[in-house]
């Protein structure tokens, strides 16, 4: 039975056992109650206000192109924001990833980059192509649309639509917290889940596997794991025998959140075939996602092939959603706030490192600002607290309390049980203001082992 804890209006909140404050503006890395609390955003709302709020030169950019344009539809039209916008993502993106196709969504991208890998292999091989299977993770999340669902790999937020969807092979995550294997070293286990994908697609059947999906830092399933640098050396060495696509799924980690450009630079020169972008690229001023593919994938359709990619959603390649994010883009190199991502990040990683003098912190990890915090009952033998017991509400409650905003989940350690949260402020965050949020979250944490321990 619902709590009915969110207002009464119209509105058809997520959450209505959860009491939503009235957020009346932001304002840099804050945002503010209509009563005047004032709240330090430690997760971007979900790693989207990367730049934080209310930035007057993207306000006063987004209003002289709705003055010059509302929209076009790219079956039809080209708009010099939309070409300029392709090609400065296509500067960020590694290697051949050249050919950008907008969506207006993360979930959008992920779905659009397994059509583009299937019309891929069709193309290439004509109709009778067997390839259809996508490989994802455990502990992974991919989107919740339909096909996006499919390749997810977290059970709480997909069970209740198992029957509608389909059930993609699934493989272990580089979680090296809780590796199935009892590695010591994360190069250990990096290696096992990479050998892994090369095992799934052979019992699968190679002839069946259309690609293989993979977040480089982990979001929301697990936030801030990632793999020794080996991992993507294997998949790439992998994927490439055995004709696989690898798609790698920046949707989160994407445009500077790891402290570098795009997270797979963490990880040497190895490029995938198709990458998925959203959240950072736009940094919430607009919605906007993208699907970014490889020459190879590009030339095989749309110039040897058919010329014409069986997709498309009314609002991507709006004119307007790619000016905006153009501009974004524009800010952030200006700024260097790549640079200052992985400075300040470093500096509050380290901070968090000294949380494990509270027993309920587990494991801390992460890569630039894109950090997370698992919670345990027990840190010798990482036993989780039972589900009912909701120690990620409780911490984000305490945390709420403090002025902080963090982003809470579930599942990680067993797909039920397993809290954490996860720490991504927005990029351009300072010395001081990182201070101010490790304190609130140092106090939050205090506060809730004094209360369920």
């Amino acid at each position: 039975m619902s709590l009915n804890r969110a207002p009464e209006n119209h509105v058809f909140y997520r959450n209505q056992n959860w009491h939503y404050p009235k957020i009346q503006r932001g304002e840099g890395v804050y945002l503010f109650e209509e009563n005047g609390k004032r709240y330090l955003d430690a997760c971007s709302g979900s790693a989207v206000a990367n730049i934080g709020h209310g930035n007057k030169e993207i306000a006063e950019y987004a209003k002289e192109i709705m003055e010059r344009i509302a929209f076009t539809h790219l079956s039809r039209f080209t708009v010099d924001t939309i070409e300029a916008c392709a090609k400065k993502v296509s500067d960020w993106t590694p290697g051949s990833l050249n050919h950008v196709y907008f969506v207006s969504g993360g979930s959008e991208a992920t779905e659009t980059s397994i059509k583009l890998a299937r019309q891929y292999f069709v193309e290439r091989d004509g109709g009778s192509s067997s390839k259809w299977k996508i490989i994802s993770k455990w502990n992974s999340f991919h989107g919740n649309t339909m096909g996006a669902m499919a390749m997810t790999g977290i059970t709480g937020r997909k069970k209740i639509f198992d029957p509608m969807t389909v059930q993609f092979p699934k493989i272990p995550q580089f979680y090296h917290y809780r590796n199935p294997w009892g590695c010591e070293t994360l190069e250990e286990t990096s290696i096992r889940c990479a050998e892994a994908l090369e095992a799934e697609i052979l019992r699968q059947g190679p002839e069946n596997i259309l690609a293989f999906i993979s977040e480089p830092v982990v979001g929301s399933a697990a936030p801030g794991i990632h793999p020794h640098p080996v991992y993507f050396q294997m998949v790439r060495e992998i994927c490439t025998k055995y004709d696989v696509l690898w798609i790698d799924d920046e949707v989160m980690a994407g445009f500077g959140r790891t402290g570098k450009k795009m997270a797979i630079d963490h990880y040497g020169d190895f490029v995938p075939d198709i990458l998925c972008v959203a959240k950072g690229m736009s940094c919430g001023y607009t919605p906007i996602g993208a699907a970014v593919a490889s020459d190879e994938i590009f030339n095989t359709i749309m110039v040897k092939g058919s010329g014409s990619f069986h997709h498309g959603h009314t609002y991507a390649s709006n004119p307007l959603s790619t000016g905006i994010a153009h501009k974004v883009i524009e800010v952030i190199e200006r700024e260097n706030y790549v640079e200052n991502c992985a400075l300040q990040g470093d500096d509050l990683l380290r901070k968090m490192e000294t949380l494990y003098k509270y027993p309920i912190v587990g494991d801390v990890r992460g890569k630039g600002l894109m950090l997370g915090i698992e919670f345990v009952r027990d840190q010798k033998t990482k036993t989780p607290f039972e589900a009912s017991a909701k120690i990620n509400a409780i911490v984000t409650a305490h945390c709420l309390e403090e002025g902080i905003v963090p982003y809470p989940g579930s599942g990680s350690a067993d797909g039920v049980r397993g809290d954490h949260i996860q720490i991504t402020p927005p990029i351009n965050i300072s010395k001081e203001e990182t201070s101010e949020l490790f304190e609130a979250l140092e106090a939050a944490i205090k506060k809730t082992c004094d209360e369920v321990l």
